[in-house]
């Protein structure tokens, strides 16, 4: 029974197919797939190609990792697979962040998004703008072209289906902009946003410091956008509160 790495795919009326993948001991690739069961009985074997590169075809087509598992060889999947190493591995490094968004949404939604979509630039650009919080704003960095693509594809209301990466360079506002619209839990608009390694990102920022570090900064950095984008909860300013309140000691 060998180890393999299991992804999924959701589809908008709540089903799902898997994929799995593994390389075999003499450098072959195998992939089984099917709908999301205890067994996935297709399978293939093929040469020259590497795991990495077909593992990067499926996410970028909207397959999200789900985790490693065993497979036996009539397709009965087993999950967790065993470790085989001890002591336990850590997970590697963010070296690279890959989106993906797929839009199968009706006309009603879709034109939510696409008004959503602008509302949340604006709002990160008054920010941004605004000299009480400047100290504290993300920097967009270097031009990210997810934005002008998103504004492009969501100004007609129709769907589609779009993915790209998001590098250092860009800082972490492209990333906290797509982790605010996946948030938002849009019907029929699936947002994954992965790691080289497959390890897909979490809405909760708390959870995330390797991927803040790996932009250079830290939770109360980005908190003020954070906040805006619904990501955090505002933080209560007791000395602010309580200049409010009338002096009630007697």
């Amino acid at each position: 029974m060998s180890v393999w790495n299991l992804y999924r795919y959701r589809n908008n009326d709540g089903s799902s197919k898997d994929w799995a993948v593994t390389t075999n001991p003499d450098g072959s690739i195998s992939t089984r797939w099917g709908k999301t069961a205890v067994r996935l009985s297709s399978v293939n074997t093929r040469k020259s190609i590497r795991q990495f590169d077909i593992e990067k075809q499926k996410k970028a087509k909207g397959y999200v990792f789900v985790a490693e598992v065993a497979i036996d060889s009539d397709g009965k999947v087993t999950n967790p697979a065993p470790l085989t190493l001890s002591p336990p591995l850590t997970p590697p490094p963010v070296s690279a962040l890959y989106w993906h968004i797929d839009c199968k949404a009706d006309h009603d939604t879709c034109v939510r998004l696409g008004l959503e979509v602008r509302r949340m630039l604006g709002a990160i650009q008054s920010l941004q703008s605004d000299e009480a919080v400047s100290e504290n704003a993300v920097d967009p960095g270097q031009t990210w072209e997810g934005w002008q693509q998103l504004l492009r594809l969501t100004l007609n209301a129709e769907q589609f289906t779009q993915s790209g990466q998001i590098k250092p360079v860009h800082g972490p506002l492209p990333w906290l902009f797509l982790l605010a619209l996946k948030h938002q839990g849009f019907t029929g608009i699936n947002i994954d946003i992965v790691t080289e390694g497959s390890r897909e990102v979490s809405v909760d920022l708390k959870a995330e410091p390797e991927v803040l570090a790996w932009f250079g900064t830290d939770l109360d950095s980005i908190r003020p956008t954070a906040e805006l984008l619904g990501l955090l909860k505002p933080r209560l300013n007791l000395a602010s509160a309580l200049s409010d309140t009338d002096d009630c000691w007697f």
